[in-house]
């Protein structure tokens, strides 16, 4: 049966135009034939910073990659600093090769260990660990302790973290989950609803991981209040050895339709014990940059008697105060008169600007203290004998966001990170038209040739999407200086991390071999780099430029430009939101593996962020399937294999070893089942289609390689269902390799049991969007692992003849492939297919179909305009010549291009 994609309706609208040829490259020699083979491990590794050393030292977690059968499974693992001092390091695997040898080991650095520029990591027995994370499990409770702090969390209840205690004090107590729900909109001038506060509860703690240097602690619960309850919530808490703070990895899944009860706020509150005289009571919140409010809740500075120089400069520096008997006695005798300030409350409602109030209490009026652009997200409330920072990390980028500190002038200070403002309104989930008579397929398919919005009723929905958020929480054993608390902030902004560099993950052979380092050895590579450089640069400033932040969006870029509007297409269908569309996720960790760019990380995790919590179902009917791109992240029908794939989320995963990814990945093991649950040809089929679990209808292009990515990652990961996903993997791949024509059959009849397809007839059916999510990578990867001699000939075949000529793929499939577009993209295919059989023909054949046919060219302007109002509403530096799909292929391609064809 042939696979289709929804876009095969509306080619004369495709994304990807074609552009004008260029000359013939020069001849290409022959590229040296990839090989299967174990290579011998390095004796070390060197480790540097992503970014600068950072100013503080919280820990650090990273993956390093390792050649095929080079390193024992069980290996051990020790680090060495630049100074050359011993530093402890936790190790454990997180990916095998299949003859058993380690593929990826994950390693942990301690809090308390000497910041170094940096490291080094060798094959040996590693350093003792002075201090070591210690778990402690009663009945009721795990404590944790760092060897500074000590962090009693609960089992039941509302309390994820019940106390924090630093050299015996409690510094922070009753962490909870809270949330804000109203069951209207308020769409009218004059707001008529209530809201009532919803509070997390436990129903699962699992200890995940016990030290010596990093213990991690998974929290699973609900939203809850007078037998309703919502919004599910994983929370992960990270503590490292050496460390006085709870690192916060907090998800929620939005189990609503968003249609009749609305978020009006969510937030992380947590009660901070107030023990000193209120003049010795400190806030500190962040401002724009290094900026910082420095304030005491009761001040004495300012004032009309002066209690003299000392004391004004201790109280600004955070410090304790000598006794009031020895300041000027004039401010002495009148300090009950002074207002003493409990509450602040500062609300970034938009990526533009911030504001900070503050009220002496419940019942009277705010008083504006300043304003800025972007807040750093991080606030300090406590006391000389301590407190509590803390802080959320992309704080201004994930608007509306809001810090609260209330009731700091009491005994116990009240501390809330408000993830969702409740001073912004509630969160409008719901779908942005009426669906515009579209209620019949044949209308549908009219929409889709208008806006390319493939428009279903009921199928707009949130119901099931994520968004999982970092925060951290730093028991201080004093006020901070301005200069610790500018630290903080900056770690809160941008966590330190640990990389392994770009010519250890290339030699190692990660990710299928697709990439090398940066080259510029040559005028022709040299002008590549430079255009790669371009784009990338170009996105990151659009980012900016166009303001593409908030709560849903942040992490995603547009599709589709408006060359008359000088806009993107944010309201046009599916010419808007990206949702992954042709594998953006991929160039951009692709960019960064050959480069070790800092930025192109940071843009590249921040969209895994997104791309795999927002645009994928993890709840509800169509759990398991991501929405293509749209409008609204949910807005389209099409819920398919191809968006909530794990290729996109593989390497961060392996780079960083996150837990939440992990979980995201693992979720998609049994996705194939969601081929009984929708059909995702239904709309265009011409017979009737009934799924069946031993005859399901999948394709072999965009289905089949995010099944089998998740597969490979369960595998390689040996997770509890590795079992089932090896299985199911060499199923498909042993039966792809029977059918007649392979992949260029289309798709297959799955058995969700055993995991084979039936051998298919001799059939043709090539679609232009098979192989651009991730099936190219998947494949390079599956081959280098796993000798199956006719799976990897019908992927070669695939390779070859999809840009070859129509004589050529009918002389070879029985019929041509029809007219294909995005041969730019699929260059890389030629490349790799080139790579593997040591065709110096395929060689050439792939460098003029990356240089001369469709996609981003010589004649393409590599460059941008400048333009000002009144032609566009702010200043912008426009290429209207850019889109999305082109930039993705022509990225992957020049990447894999250069690293296969020597």
């Amino acid at each position: 049966m042939q696979e289709f994609s929804r876009r095969n309706f509306v080619r004369g609208v495709a994304a990807t135009p074609l552009l004008a040829a260029v000359p013939g490259s020069p001849a290409v020699a022959a590229p040296a034939p990839l090989r299967k083979a174990s290579y011998p491990a390095p004796d070390t590794v060197a480790l540097t910073w992503l970014e600068d050393t950072p100013g503080a030292n919280v820990g650090s977690t990273w993956g390093v990659p390792w050649p095929q059968g080079a390193v024992p499974a069980d290996s051990p693992f020790a680090l060495t600093s630049a100074e050359g001092a011993a530093v402890p390091v936790q190790s454990w695997p997180i990916g095998y090769w299949p003859d058993g040898s380690l593929k990826w080991s994950a390693h942990a650095l301690p809090a308390n260990a000497p910041l170094s520029a940096s490291y080094t990591l060798s094959r040996s027995a590693g350093a003792p660990i002075a201090t070591a994370v210690t778990v402690a499990e009663k009945h009721d409770t795990i404590t944790v302790g760092t060897g500074v702090i000590d962090v009693v969390i609960g089992r039941r209840g509302s309390s994820l973290i019940k106390s924090i205690t630093r050299g015996g004090v409690r510094v922070a107590q009753n962490l909870e989950l809270v949330s804000l729900r109203q069951t209207t909109a308020d769409d009218e001038d004059e707001r008529r609803t209530s809201r009532e506060r919803l509070v997390g509860n436990i129903r699962r703690v699992t200890v995940e991981q016990r030290g010596p240097v990093r213990a991690v602690v998974r929290i699973e619960g609900d939203h809850r209040r007078r037998g309703r309850s919502w919004l599910p919530f994983i929370v992960r808490l990270y503590l490292y050895a050496g460390a006085q703070h709870v690192r916060m990895v907090h998800t929620f899944l939005f189990d609503s339709d968003g249609q009749r009860e609305f978020v009006a706020g969510l937030g992380v509150r947590v009660g901070v014990p107030m023990r000193d005289e209120t003049y010795d009571r400190h806030i500190r919140i962040s401002g724009d940059g290094d900026g910082l409010l420095r304030e005491a809740v009761k001040g004495i500075t300012g004032l009309r008697r002066d209690p003299g120089a000392a004391v004004r400069t201790a109280q600004l520096a955070g410090q304790k105060l000598p006794d009031p008997a020895t300041w000027d006695q004039r401010v002495t005798t009148r300090l009950p008169l002074i207002p003493t300030w409990g509450d602040y409350t500062l609300a970034q409602l938009s990526s533009q600007g911030y504001t900070i109030r503050k009220r002496t209490k419940a019942g009277h009026g705010w008083i504006d203290v300043d304003s800025g652009r972007r807040a750093g997200g991080f606030a300090y409330v406590g006391g000389v004998s301590g407190g509590l920072g803390l802080g959320m990390r992309d704080f201004w980028q994930r608007y509306p966001a809001q810090l609260d500190i209330r009731g700091a002038d009491t005994a116990e200070a009240r501390a809330t990170i408000w993830m969702w403002s409740p001073e912004a309104g509630p969160m409008d989930t719901r779908f942005y038209h009426d669906g515009l008579g579209q209620d019949t397929y044949p209308e549908q398919l009219e929409g889709l040739n208008i806006t390319y919005e493939d428009y279903e009723p009921g199928f707009g929905t949130p119901y099931g999407i994520a968004r999982t958020t970092e925060l951290s929480f730093f028991a201080l054993g004093a006020t901070p200086s301005s200069v610790e608390t500018a630290a903080l902030a900056r770690t809160i902004k941008n966590p330190p991390q640990i990389v392994a560099p770009p010519a250890h993950l290339a030699a190692a052979g990660a990710f299928g071999g697709l990439f090398a380092p940066v080259d510029r050895s040559t005028p022709d590579r040299a002008k590549i780099e430079d255009r790669l450089d371009f784009l990338f640069d170009y996105y990151r400033d659009q980012v900016e430029s166009r303001h593409w932040y908030g709560f849903w969006n942040y992490g995603d870029v547009m599709h589709t430009p408006d060359v008359d509007r000088h806009v993107w297409r944010y309201d046009v269908g599916g010419y808007a939101w990206d949702n992954s569309e042709l594998s953006p996720d991929l160039w951009l960790w692709f960019a960064y593996l050959r480069s070790g760019r800092a930025d192109i990380f940071r843009f590249a995790e921040a969209m895994t962020r997104h791309t795999g919590e927002v645009d994928v179902y993890h709840l509800g009917r169509w759990a398991g399937l991501g929405t293509r791109h749209g409008v609204q992240h949910w807005a389209d029908s099409a819920k398919q294999q191809r968006i909530s794939t794990a290729v996109y989320r593989r390497i961060f995963y392996f780079l960083t070893a996150d837990e939440r990814v992990g979980d995201l990945m693992h979720e998609l093991v049994d996705s194939d089942r969601t081929f009984l649950a929708l059909d995702p040809l239904r709309k265009i089929r011409t017979e009737p289609y009934t799924p069946d679990p031993h005859a399901l209808s999948i394709g072999l292009g965009t289905d089949w390689s995010g099944l089998a990515a998740a597969w490979l990652t369960e595998w390689e990961r040996r997770g509890p269902k590795a079992a089932i996903a090896e299985k199911k993997l060499l199923a498909t791949m042993r039966t792809i390799g029977r059918m007649p024509n392979g992949f260029v059959t289309g798709s297959g009849l799955y058995d969700l049991d055993t995991g084979e397809f039936a051998v298919a007839a001799k059939t043709v059916s090539v679609s232009h969007l098979s192989a651009m999510f991730g099936q190219v990578e998947i494949c390079a990867e599956l081959i280098a692992l796993i000798d199956m001699p006719a799976f990897e000939a019908a992927w070669l075949q695939y390779c070859r003849l999809f840009n070859a000529t129509r004589a050529e793929q009918a002389a070879e499939t029985g019929a041509d492939f029809g007219n294909l577009i995005l041969k730019q993209g699929h260059s890389r295919l030629t490349a790799y297919a080139a790579s593997r059989l040591g065709d110096a023909a395929l060689a050439a054949r792939a460098w003029t179909e990356f240089t001369g046919t469709d996609g981003y060219t010589d004649a393409s302007p590599w460059r941008t305009v400048p333009l000002t109002g009144p032609e566009v509403l702010n200043p912008v530096d426009e290429a209207s010549w850019v889109d999305t799909n082109t930039t993705a292929l022509y990225g992957l391609a020049a990447i894999q291009n250069l690293a296969l064809l020597r």
